[in-house]
């Protein structure tokens, strides 16, 4: 047999004491990352006493491989729909942390004298949380149902997307070796350039790709095509002059849009794991002791800036997105550490030659305080919002609560805000494909043809004709299409819309796509053709074949939202109750001022309520919860009576405050909803009421009061004396001005008052 290769004796011991160590730390319940990274100072060159990788060279080109499959299941995993979702809180919260801890961590590095890209990149380093160790805290923890924990989910979202775009602007800044503001935009502009016009494209074609070739796609060929496409938009963002790790994360985040998502992921995480594992592995060979040693005061200093300026930095983001003092303590203090991200950006500086060797030494010592600090920092964030409430002046408490409820009542003109988002939809999705081809127009077309056809005249005219012909149905839907939503047309009967606002949108639009038109004719030809000439041509053309375009414009749109929905159709069931949650009951709006929120069961299928009526059940006597629907399979009872029986799989949603669902959620197992009669959940609201001689109430009980039957809906709290009762006793009595929450039918409510 031949001499054995030295990468696979590498290999083998990587793996063998990577195995080893991440038993060890399953079995003390610690991060696994944290076992790679020991097992790689056991296996690296600066420990003597145990055996040492001969070929670092070829572990560190399996490592970049772990970086690009890491980031792919990142994509996976994010989806930009998952960003639209995100709600506002979540978004000021992330954004606010990030520019904050970013700017601090710079700011330390040369106050510790550190060169510009070494404060730079520890910076970059500190911008994220670790979504995996987070998630595993709140899991053994049991507070992933509680209010701040669904706002730490969005954070790590927002988290996830900035920092790939830091990583993309460090790499320029490192290979420019410069930080210049006009420069910077440019580069922001062509990134999201980058991002939207693959979003696209891959959305029109893959999902497409994978339904026809369905029948084809075992388990072994659909994880060879989407390594292959990974691998393939990796090489396309490195010759766009991006990074390889930008361009796995965008196709991720293409197939996480399609059906076979959930399939991709499970297929794909062997390799991830695989790969990660070296990856790890590979940074914790960097660990140098003595390093650390020298580092010491670093490691330390970064490490406080980490647990104090993270918890301080997120805590004011809550805050100042509308969140209660409470809730963003507790949001502060599941963030304060950094992860997997660290290690990531930390290697992109020492790939790209710009960052000093200590970097890393600092990042693994910090990480690993700061994630042996998380599950201790959530547990006793109660403990510090207690202590905090105490020191802070009662007038600043006071303050703070009422300026939390006041922003979460904030109204805006939602009808004008949807069709704005609308025009904007139109004039950059359409903007995005008509500047892709407008550059494969110039940059390749008109030299191609050039070379062929020496008349430049002739030569012009031909790309050009090919080209207006490829994009006149995105230039007609850029200058002509009209938002498709009711709402439009109500604002257009109003003159202080119609005269002013959507005035001016429509005139920006066509003077964006006749600026266009010029530009891109005055590139083939001259600016004199392209204002007398081509302009008008293209213009009464664009006029006279509008209904064949627009026809075939609508095509390619169904079938662009076909491919993106694709993924909700297919899981319209768990659509259907997020649309209730979100649209309808819209719980971050209206019942954050009580200190509450909804939250989704699924009923076990062996607990031991299933069969009881909820009568007999006695749930909101016992726990002062509230239960506002079932759902079963397609269908729903909203607000469902004492009659009503769970059984295995339905899902419920619970009113309920923080301390309630804790009480609560031992005693449940799950929940969802059903019924033998279906309702349109476009009827289904929350809305108040103030008792008066109108509707009677005073001094009848909430059971005798009839609302219930009255309204088919259910009284959820009460405001008397600027005090709020959540979920209130069937036996209280009501008063003059009471003030009455109520979730049910829209129309029944609005009756209760009618004289």
């Amino acid at each position: 047999m031949g001499h054995l290769p030295k990468l696979i004796e590498d290999l083998a011991l990587i793996l063998i004491v990577a195995a080893v160590t991440t038993l060890l730390f399953r079995r003390i319940k610690q991060p696994l990352v944290l076992g790679y990274i020991i097992a790689g100072f056991l296996v690296g060159p600066h420990l003597s006493i145990t055996p040492t990788v001969a070929d670092s060279e070829n572990i560190k080109t399996l490592a970049e491989i772990g970086v690009i499959f890491l980031l792919f299941s990142l994509g996976l995993e994010f989806s930009f729909k998952k960003l639209v979702r995100v709600g506002g809180a979540a978004s000021i919260t992330g954004l606010i942390g990030i520019a904050f801890i970013t700017a601090s961590g710079y700011l330390v590095g040369r106050w510790m004298d550190w060169s510009f890209m070494d404060s730079l990149f520890l910076g970059g380093m500190l911008a994220s949380s670790s979504t995996t160790i987070i998630i595993k805290a709140f899991d053994e923890l049991g507070v992933k149902t509680k209010q701040f924990a669904q706002v730490v989910f969005g954070i790590l979202v927002v988290e996830d997307i900035v920092v790939i775009l830091l990583m993309v602007l460090l790499s320029t800044i490192a290979i420019t070796n410069q930080f210049e503001g006009t420069e910077m935009l440019f580069t922001v502009a062509k990134l999201f350039f980058f991002l939207l016009l693959w979003f696209i494209a891959g959305i029109f074609l893959l999902p497409t790709f994978l339904r026809k070739a369905k029948s084809l796609l075992d388990d072994e060929t659909l994880l060879i095509l989407a390594i292959g496409l990974c691998l393939g938009m990796v090489i396309i963002a490195r010759q766009s002059g991006f990074s390889a790790e930008l361009g796995a994360f965008i196709m991720g985040s293409i197939l996480a849009e399609t059906t076979k998502a959930e399939k991709i992921e499970h297929l794909v995480k062997p390799v991830k794991d695989l790969f990660g594992a070296v990856f790890f592995v590979s940074v914790g060979m960097l660990i140098d002791p003595v390093a650390i040693m020298e580092n010491r005061w670093a490691i330390l200093w970064v490490t406080l800036l980490i647990l104090a300026g993270r918890f301080f930095s997120s805590t004011i983001g809550a805050l100042l997105s509308g969140q209660p003092l409470k809730q963003s303590i507790q949001v502060g203090m599941s963030l304060a550490q950094i992860g997997e991200f660290a290690f990531i950006v930390a290697s992109l500086g020492l790939a790209l030659g710009v960052t000093s060797n200590f970097l890393f030494p600092v990042a693994v010592g910090a990480s690993v305080i700061t994630t042996f600090t998380t599950p201790y920092r959530i547990m006793y964030s109660e403990k510090i919002y207690d202590l905090i409430v105490r020191i802070l002046p009662e007038k600043w408490v006071k303050n703070l609560s009422d300026y939390s409820s006041s922003t979460q009542n904030i109204k805006t003109e939602k009808s004008w805000k949807k069709v704005f988002k609308s025009y904007m939809n139109i004039v950059v999705t359409n903007g995005i494909v008509l500047m892709a081809l407008m550059l494969i127009s110039i940059n390749f077309l008109h030299p191609l043809l050039s070379e062929t056809i020496t008349n430049p005249v002739i030569s012009g005219i031909i790309v050009l004709a090919i080209s207006i012909g490829l994009s006149s149905p995105f230039l007609w839907a850029l200058m002509a299409k009209r938002p498709d939503n009711i709402v439009y047309k109500e604002l257009w009967l109003h003159i202080q819309y119609s005269k002013g606002p959507l005035l001016v949108l429509e005139i920006s639009r066509v003077t964006i796509g006749i600026l266009l038109i010029g530009f891109w004719v005055s590139r083939i030809f001259s600016t004199g053709v392209a204002i007398l000439i081509a302009i008008p041509l293209i213009i009464m053309a664009l006029r006279l074949f509008s209904r064949r375009i627009q026809k075939f414009y609508h095509r390619l749109e169904q079938r662009f939202l076909s491919n993106l929905n694709a993924r909700e159709i297919a899981e319209e069931e768990n659509s259907y109750s997020e649309k209730i949650l979100r649209k309808h009951f819209k719980p971050e709006s209206e019942l954050v001022p009580w200190d509450a929120h909804m939250i989704d069961l699924q009923v076990n299928q062996n607990a031991d309520y299933i069969g009881k009526t909820l009568e007999e059940l006695a749930w909101r006597e016992k726990f002062g919860i509230n239960l506002a629907y079932i759902k079963r399979g397609d269908k729903l009872i909203y607000a469902p009576s004492r009659f009503n029986k769970l059984l295995p799989f339905d899902h419920v949603g619970i009113i309920a405050s923080d301390e309630q669902m804790q009480l609560f959620k031992p005693a449940f197992d799950a929940t969802e909803p059903i019924d033998n009669v279906e309702y349109d959940v476009e009827d289904i609201v929350v809305q108040k009421i103030v008792v008066d001689e109108h509707n009677r109430l005073k001094g009848l009980t909430v059971r005798n009061s009839g609302i219930r039957e009255r309204t088919n809906g259910l009284i959820f709290g009460i405001e008397r004396n600027n005090e709020r009762i959540l979920n209130p006793n069937s036996q209280m009595v009501f008063e003059w001005g009471d003030i009455v929450w109520i979730v049910g039918e829209r129309k029944k409510i609005q009756q209760l008052n009618a004289p």
